[in-house]
């Protein structure tokens, strides 16, 4: 039997105030059923507005940048995004059906202490995230600012990191109602100044010059496919389930992965297009986006839009990098932190603080190290991700939401099962990926020559196959060996247990 003194800490306390300025105290928590309210299509807003940052038109570069025809860098992004978001869709389901985040339903495969692993990389993963989003905005900030006629960026980076930086903090820490109610608001105002810019650099696009691009090869292609995977769907799916977990359990679950697919999908598809139209256009902006990805893009405005491409830029990447404060701090709670989740929120503001300083103030480059970043984090990820995948697809019951928190209930203490699977794929993937801009990882790529891929210097060095190769193995591997056990923790009535 199980015992109640197994519960682990919550970090919730029961949640009185409906308002979406009170400080929202749950934590990793189950949803109370009183609290569970609104329809998939709410799931649009938060994931539509996440993803309609300027920064995207700059992906644009970027998957170009893998030396790719335009052509070839369309269908890249149709695919990346679509097969990226649609992971986000299937995990937003365990959302509605276990009433929790979603660092908190994985208890369920690795075990309550054994999921402190995958948190733990969760943590990782979006705390980078937050800190890259408001370095790109205090860059980008003092870039504008610059053109308009203030010279002094050493201040203008401090004034604008302390707003940023405040503003994300205050998102993460009012919680789930203001950023559902936030969201809407910057749909609207991001989407329509969006729209204005494109309209004005719309004229710089040179289709001649587009269409000239030489094609790449296969490697070169499947690279910009699993690059946009990473940046973009990958960077979600740790935590695609914490907005869809206050939904009413009634709630059609191909809807919640419809509109999440869909609302992920949407702006970043139509920003990512326009941004490789721009960037193939003009080598010069194209460099120049690499080395500051949303300021270069002020370059081809009149003056006079300046100021509202502040305000776009600022929104768009304040509302990712809200989504990520928020939960990453939910993962560093299932990672094992004993406080309340505003606690939590308050550690990861400090360190994406002392992040943003280094990257504004003292980095020399930064789509290197961002490259590394995603991709290196992308491999376990990834490899969790399969397994979590697999784990959803298997299960024909919703989850016994109680026993989450219990060490000795159904799901149990550690499971070495699925740990071992992502230190395996972690291990085979790190060694089918290079990252020569960063020399602290010239270690990768140590199967490359002996898979009879050409080695580190051969034509799939920059694949980055180990991604979806991680990806592969957690999957099928779960599907082989964590079935059975799937179906004997839901054979088992309340209170019994599993083996680990």
């Amino acid at each position: 039997m199980v015992s109640t003194a197994d519960i682990q800490p919550s970090g919730r306390t029961h949640q009185t105030a409906a308002s979406a300025l009170a400080v929202e105290t749950n934590g990793v928590n189950q949803i109370a059923e009183h609290e569970r309210k609104g329809q998939p299509r709410d799931l649009f807003w938060p994931w539509f507005a996440a993803n309609i940052s300027v920064f995207s038109i700059s992906y644009g570069a970027f998957v170009l940048g893998f030396g790719i025809s335009a052509v070839q860098g369309l269908l890249a992004v149709a695919l990346g995004l679509v097969i990226s978001n649609l992971f986000c869709g299937v995990i937003a389901i365990a959302g509605k059906r276990a009433s929790a985040p979603t660092m908190t339903i994985s208890r369920a495969v690795f075990g309550v202490r054994g999921n402190r692993l995958p948190s733990a990389l969760s943590w990782f993963l979006t705390l980078g995230w937050e800190t890259v989003l408001a370095a790109i905005a205090v860059l980008a900030t003092s870039t504008i600012v610059e053109h308009l006629g203030w010279t002094d960026r050493t201040v203008t980076k401090a004034i604008a990191m302390v707003v940023v930086v405040g503003m994300i903090a205050a998102g993460g820490l009012l919680g789930f109602d203001l950023i559902m109610k936030m969201q809407r608001w910057i749909t609207w105002v991001a989407s329509i100044l969006t729209a204005l810019y494109m309209v004005f650099a719309a004229r710089h696009i040179d289709f001649a010059t587009i269409a000239a691009l030489p094609s790449g090869d296969a490697p070169s292609f499947i690279g910009a496919v699993l690059f946009t995977m990473t940046g973009f769907g990958f960077g979600w799916v740790n935590m695609a389930a914490d907005y869809s977990r206050y939904l009413p359990r009634s709630a059609s679950s191909g809807g919640v992965m419809c509109w999440t697919t869909f609302g992920s999908s949407l702006s970043p598809g139509i920003l990512l297009t326009f941004g490789l139209l721009l960037s193939g256009s003009s080598k010069p902006l194209s460099d120049a986006i690499a080395v500051d990805p949303v300021g270069a893009l002020t370059t081809i405005l009149p003056g006079w839009l300046l100021l509202p491409f502040v305000v776009v830029t600022v929104l768009g990447l304040a509302a990712g990098a809200v989504m990520d404060i928020y939960s990453s701090g939910l993962s560093l709670l299932n990672a094992g932190l004993r406080a309340p989740r505003w606690v939590a929120v308050a550690i990861d503001s400090t360190l994406m603080f002392a992040g943003v300083i280094y990257i504004v103030f003292f980095a020399s480059d930064f789509l290197g190290p961002f490259q590394a970043f995603l991709i290196t984090l992308g491999v376990p990820i990834a490899a969790w991700c399969g397994i979590f995948i697999a784990d959803i697809l298997l299960r024909r019951r919703d989850y016994a939401e109680a026993e989450l928190f219990l060490l000795h209930g159904r799901y149990g203490d550690i499971r070495r099962m699925p740990i071992a699977l992502v230190l395996a794929a972690t291990a085979i993937g790190w060694g089918l990926i290079t990252n020569p801009s960063a020399g602290w990882l010239d270690w990768q790529g140590y199967f490359l020559g002996s898979f009879g891929l050409g080695g580190a210097g051969g034509p799939w060095a920059h694949g980055n196959l180990g991604v979806v190769v991680a990806l592969l193995f957690g999957f099928l591997g779960y599907l082989t060996f964590g079935r059975s056990f799937v179906r004997k923790q839901e054979s088992l009535p309340l209170g019994e247990t599993t083996e680990a």
